[in-house]
């Protein structure tokens, strides 16, 4: 994942000024800056590029309520600039009125003209360069305005790994506070169409920036990164299995056919077939990141054909029953047949999606999100309850395959999706509260966070067999865990931030 860190300044502006980001004229004063950086790779001395620029302002109608609203490093420097200079008048310079007075007047006042803008964009220029010394004057020119880091992305997928963790500890009652008791979707919904999003962020900057040779190494690294977590999370688990007297654990972790035939076990894993309970997502991440580079060429040439492309296998999979081979009882429990659609369709919102987002943003998407939304708690209360028959809760439990991400799911999903965009703008205060900097801490380090989910799943699972599965315990172990996690991925950004360490890349 990409080492990421914040660093705040104080701008005074002696003259009122105007930023484009920014409808209004801002009063003079001093007003805090805070730049998010991320550390380059591949350079000998640690270099750092800007990833988002806020500036704090004071709400309009003179509110008491302070706005962090996202800016470029362009418009910023654009505004210093007013600095340099007062504005001699808001008057603009008619040319024509000045056509009739002599020429060497004329050619003096163009001049003039010419020669503060030429000054102006200088400066400006230089200021970029001085910030952000490792970017190319190219890059510094054609980067798009609004390209920040949303922070929404990192908040939902660190809410994500929470619920993860709650909803792999068996019969724990810190399952109901996630997305699994409410509807026909949870969690590993988000988590996955999400890892597309950031993989289409992180490698379509990486194909501007540095051409597709870069794109294809990231993604091997990062391919291979997953690969050796999801090895390392096998043995870890069977350790602790192993540890904990094997047993009844055994059985419901996966991990008894690894603790009995080692050799045949490892052999499966090394070559993705054999996955213990709860470890299944990273197999299909490293799959999904050794193909994105060839996905994201063509995703970036006619992504609408590639998403049918998607689409089309999505249903082949539910018609012909496609899937995988898994050992040892042929069955993934993430079908990636199935599963790629969301990734698909994550990278396809951020390069082709804005031709539909004023559908998702209309009030008719909103008003039947609400009510698939409606109908899809109510019956997922009644299976939980088991108000249901059982005929018609076993043709429910069909319908709503996890495995193969059956319709039912997807439809939730997407309903989730465009409810959150219109409850959640981008530029949301709330983002940016202390109590959200937990989960965002957890996202930008998803790898490591979702492995360590996974093994303090089954550490809570093992205290809750052999010492107590009461109310109190449950509670105990949920926090606990979640504050870990937390801790935990504190600490890796503290890390990845200290000199002389290189990034382990993009984030998925």
């Amino acid at each position: 994942m990409t080492a990421v860190r914040s660093r705040s300044e104080t701008v005074a502006f002696r003259y009122p000024f105007r930023i484009a980001s920014i409808e209004r004229l801002l009063p003079a004063g001093s007003y805090e800056v805070i730049t998010d950086e991320e550390l380059m790779e591949g350079s000998s001395v640690p270099s750092f590029r800007c990833v988002v620029t806020r500036i704090m302002v004071p709400a309009p109608l003179r509110s008491p309520v302070v706005e962090m609203i996202p800016i470029s490093s362009t418009d910023l420097s654009t505004a210093r600039d007013t600095m340099r200079w007062p504005p001699a008048s808001d008057v603009p310079v008619d040319i024509d009125k000045h056509r009739d007075m002599p020429s060497p007047n004329f050619q003096r006042t163009l001049a003039e003209i010419e020669s503060k803008a030429l000054c102006g964009r200088r400066l400006q220029l230089e200021s970029e360069l001085l910030a952000n010394p490792a970017r190319s004057l190219v890059s510094a020119l054609s980067e798009p305005k609004g390209s920040g880091r949303d922070l929404r992305i990192d908040v939902c997928r660190g809410i994500a790994l929470w619920c993860i963790f709650l909803n792999h500890v068996p019969n724990n009652i810190g399952s109901w506070l996630t997305l699994r008791n409410y509807g026909f979707s949870d969690t590993a919904e988000v988590f996955m169409f999400l890892s597309g999003v950031t993989c289409a962020l992180a490698y379509g900057k990486a194909s501007r920036c540095d051409g597709w040779a870069s794109v294809v190494s990231r993604t091997l690294w990062r391919s291979w990164d997953i690969y050796a977590a999801f090895l390392l999370l096998t043995l870890a688990c069977a350790i602790m299995v192993h540890l904990a007297g094997g047993g009844r654990i055994a059985d419901e972790s996966n991990t008894r056919i690894l603790l009995e035939h080692p050799g045949a076990a490892l052999a499966y894993a090394a070559i993705l077939q054999y996955h213990p309970v709860n470890s299944d997502v990273l197999p299909l991440f490293v799959i999904y990141h050794l193909l994105f580079a060839p996905l994201l060429w063509l995703m970036l040439r006619t992504p609408n054909v590639m998403l049918g492309a998607s689409l089309l296998l999505y249903a082949l999979v539910h018609v012909f029953g496609w899937s995988v081979p898994a050992w040892p009882n042929n069955v993934w429990f993430f079908n990636p047949l199935a599963w790629q659609l969301l990734v698909v369709l994550g990278a396809w919102c951020i390069i082709a999606g804005k031709t539909f987002w004023p559908w998702v943003t209309s009030r008719t998407a909103l008003a039947i999100a609400i009510l698939y939304l409606g109908f899809s708690l109510t019956i997922a209360l009644s299976l939980n309850i088991g108000s249901l028959a059982p005929q018609m809760l076993a043709e429910l439990v069909h319908l709503l395959d996890k495995s193969n991400l059956a319709p039912l799911r997807l439809l939730h999903f997407v309903a989730l999706v465009i409810l959150v965009a219109w409850a959640v703008p981008r530029d949301w205060r709330w983002l940016t509260a202390p109590a959200m900097r937990g989960a965002i801490r957890c996202g930008e380090n998803s790898l490591a966070i979702y492995c360590l989910g996974v093994v303090l799943a089954l550490a809570a699972q093992i205290v809750m067999i052999d010492i107590s599965h009461n109310l109190a315990m449950q509670i105990t172990l949920s926090i606990a865990g979640i504050l870990v996690m937390i801790a935990a991925a504190t600490l890796l950004g503290l890390i990845r931030i200290r000199p002389g360490r290189q990034p382990q890349g993009p984030a998925e």
